[in-house]
């Protein structure tokens, strides 16, 4: 899934205005940022492989016992159809995405993501914020998971709870088709909830991290 085909320009807009929103009226210093996936998940195409592997090579043997085939030699007919059930296999995987997040598993999903968002807050250099208020908004596509991080000065007042409520609201607007409104409407949703904490922007507040949605494709 490529990220620069998933939003739109005003989509890009939308989001880089709705950071700017947010942190004017919030301490928050926001960072929206999205990747094509976490990671490649070879394993899962070599699950594909041995799958298809046992299915041909079992479908061979039964259609070899109970349906009258003649010809051939036995070691083609345990070799062959191995072969390409794990060629097939191994094939459908990669250009299958829902098969291949099967394949690698929910915790597979998750811990790779996190893995990745963790890496983006350090790069972005979130938690360099002065007042320590500093916000990783992440998607992965290909994994369809999101992660909201927060750095130490807004986690001593926001509940887990609230960032869970602001993925499901991503997550939401994704399946619908609108990823661009999601995402806007979830970071106004976030200085909302900083102002309702009693972190409003203070005097000397300045634009530390960048407005604009950061894309990646990996």
């Amino acid at each position: 899934m490529h990220v620069a085909k998933f939003f739109t320009q005003g989509d890009l807009d939308a989001i880089a205005g709705a950071v700017r929103d947010a942190e004017r009226r919030s301490a928050g210093q926001i960072v929206p940022y999205v990747v094509s996936h976490s990671d490649h998940f070879e394993a899962a195409g070599w699950k594909g492989a041995i799958i298809g592997a046992f299915a041909v090579a079992l479908g061979a043997a039964a259609w070899r016992q109970f349906g009258a085939v003649w010809g051939g030699a036995t070691p083609a007919w345990i070799v062959a159809p191995t072969v390409f059930g794990a060629a097939a296999g191994f094939i459908a995987v990669t250009f299958l995405s829902g098969l291949k997040r099967a394949l690698a598993g929910a915790a597979a999903l998750d811990h790779h993501v996190h893995q990745r968002a963790a890496a983006a807050f350090l790069e972005q250099e979130v938690f360099k914020t002065k007042h320590r208020t500093g916000v990783l908004i992440f998607l992965s596509l290909f994994e369809r998971r999101v992660v909201v991080l927060a750095d130490a000065g807004i986690n001593a007042k926001v509940g887990q709870h609230e960032w869970d409520g602001i993925v499901a609201e991503i997550a939401g607007g994704i399946r619908t088709g609108a990823p661009g409104k999601a995402l806007a409407d979830a970071i106004r949703r976030c200085g909302d909830l900083l102002v309702r904490d009693g972190m409003a922007g203070p005097a000397d507040d300045t634009d530390e991290l960048p407005d604009s949605l950061q894309l990646r494709e990996e």
